[in-house]
């Protein structure tokens, strides 16, 4: 099962984010657009694994706190487009948590340096940058579990644990 640590978006965040994501396409950005339901910021990718319950176990360690998530900036990783957000001591405690409990269970997950963005287009091009970043905000209140699938040609993202 291919699985991933992430913070689900609020529908008001989303809405927002969807928002920009027209504002895109109407300026020509063409390219494979995340599905508004698809949207979230990924803490930790652990990708294939077995045993699920050791991914559970080692999540339901963590000490888990509220905290606000604030949109910031659009970039890009090459050609792929994100939503940046604002870094705070909220957020990296929960993905110092979520990563440190993963270390300690054994359990291998992609180390890159985390940098904090919301996923809206793969395979981009076009002139991304005159499109202004949407603004939102919402409270943190869970971390989840989420498994990845493909169902009928699509990438479908189920919760399948939270703290």
């Amino acid at each position: 099962m291919r699985l991933f640590v992430a913070i689900q978006l609020s529908e008001e965040m989303k809405s927002s984010i969807t928002g920009a994501m027209h504002a895109l396409k109407k300026a020509g950005v063409k390219g494979s657009y995340v599905p508004t339901q698809n949207l979230h910021l990924t803490l930790a990718f652990i990708g294939e694994i077995e045993d699920t319950a050791a991914v559970k176990a080692a999540i339901d360690t963590i000490s888990f706190r509220q905290f606000r998530l604030s949109l910031s900036d659009m970039g890009c990783f090459g050609d792929l487009v994100w939503i940046g957000l604002k870094g705070n001591q909220g957020l990296s405690a929960a993905v110092r948590s979520v990563r440190d409990a993963l270390d300690t269970a054994g359990i291998d997950y992609d180390r890159k340096k985390f940098v904090p963005h919301i996923t809206v287009i793969r395979k981009a091009s076009g002139r991304w940058q005159q499109v202004p970043a949407p603004k939102g905000e919402m409270m943190v209140k869970k971390i989840s579990l989420m498994k990845s699938e493909q169902k009928d040609g699509k990438r479908v993202y189920t919760e399948i644990f939270s703290i």
